[in-house]
């Protein structure tokens, strides 16, 4: 997995799928939300995401009220996302 940041958009490439993904995306968006309300991440490739990160995804939204938007490139992801009813949460779009 690899994270590029720019502004206030991540874009995340490859499948995000251990405790130190999880661990780097936290890292890159806790530097982000100090300057931003609204956070846009975009997710490439990555065919499914980890519980911890969509548990960090919830806090960022319901706790510190950050507006994110998600630009999902895999639809099996997007899938996943409608199917656990994230999708409006996480303004999640496939692109």
């Amino acid at each position: 997995m690899e994270i590029v940041t720019s502004s206030n958009t991540v874009t995340i490439t490859g499948n995000i799928k251990s405790i130190s993904d999880h661990q780097n995306i936290k890292n890159s968006l806790d530097a982000l939300k100090g300057s931003n309300s609204t956070i846009i991440v975009e997710l490439k490739d990555s065919i499914s995401i980890t519980s911890s990160v969509i548990g960090y995804f919830n806090k960022l939204v319901l706790k510190d009220k950050i507006r994110l938007e998600m630009k999902i490139g895999n639809p099996q992801l997007m899938e996943l996302l409608d199917d656990l009813h994230l999708s409006k949460t996480f303004n999640a779009l496939k692109v």
